[in-house]
């Protein structure tokens, strides 16, 4: 679907937009009339862009580390330079390491938390104090169904998704009064290079167990965004019948299945 130039929905912001689901979120809001203001650490970001131009959006590519400060300011200079209301603001930016704790490298994590972490915070006070001020907008910010459970061997990046998931529906709260949504996408296990980009290719997660579409994970939140739900697991009935038995099972059990897809093989 192709939106003209004169029906343009209105601006919006996708980090993480490179590859993955932030490409397939990227370019969902582009065929949905959106002009875009999109940011990623990869060269692809420059592709990305141009099948959203090919939309009729027009796009304003910023390739920033988000887990560095300096990089969180500069997208947002970008975002007030196109000099208009922001509307809806996708933070989908995020990665893991696999391993051992032991074995992993601090600096490596500390960057983690500075992407998944802090980044989700810094960003989200200037576009909740954005959009509070104009009394609309919408925000989603991608979680993880890591954050249901502990995440052996990926010992950092579950916390991280907790943190967010539970930040996200902090703020929705917080952000009903001013006519502001906050929606949360958890996505299960899905088909992008996420785990190998992670160093987990020799683990069960990382040698082709079957995954969810990144097209329908990224549908699926793209829509509940718009519908304003508070969350959404991304993903199929497998996948959201496990995040129902995450409720139920205890944290020492879920522990030791996790373990079991994440922990290298020799």
């Amino acid at each position: 679907m192709e939106t003209s130039k004169s029906a343009r929905s209105g601006l919006a912001l996708i980090t993480g937009a490179s590859s993955g689901i932030g490409r397939e979120l990227a370019l969902l809001a582009a065929r949905h009339g959106y002009d875009l203001v999109v940011t990623g650490r990869s060269g692809a970001l420059r592709d990305v862009a141009e099948e959203c131009r090919r939309c009729g959006s027009d796009v304003w590519a910023v390739e920033a580390d988000l887990a560095q400060s300096e990089g969180v300011e500069n997208v947002w200079k970008t975002v007030m330079a196109t000099n208009r209301p922001l509307d809806v603001a996708i933070l989908n930016a995020g990665r893991s390491i696999g391993g051992s704790f032991l074995d992993t490298d601090l600096n490596d994590e500390l960057d983690l938390i500075g992407l998944n972490v802090t980044s989700v915070v810094h960003l989200a006070k200037h576009v909740s104090r954005h959009m509070a001020n104009q009394r609309q907008g919408k925000i989603l910010i991608t979680s993880s169904l890591s954050a249901t459970l502990p995440t052996p061997y990926e010992t950092v990046y579950g916390p991280s998704r907790a943190f967010v998931y539970m930040f996200a529906q902090s703020l929705r709260q917080e952000l009903r009064e001013h006519n502001v949504t906050v929606t949360a996408l958890l996505p299960g296990a899905t088909d992008t290079e996420f785990h190998h980009r992670a160093g987990m290719d020799n683990t069960a997660f990382g040698k082709g167990a079957a995954k969810n579409s990144r097209v329908e994970v990224a549908r699926q939140g793209f829509a509940a965004m718009i519908s304003g739900r508070d969350h959404v697991v991304g993903g199929n009935l497998k996948t959201k019948l496990v995040a129902i038995k995450h409720r139920f099972l205890p944290e020492p059990y879920k522990a030791v299945r996790h373990a079991e897809k994440a922990r290298p093989r020799s």
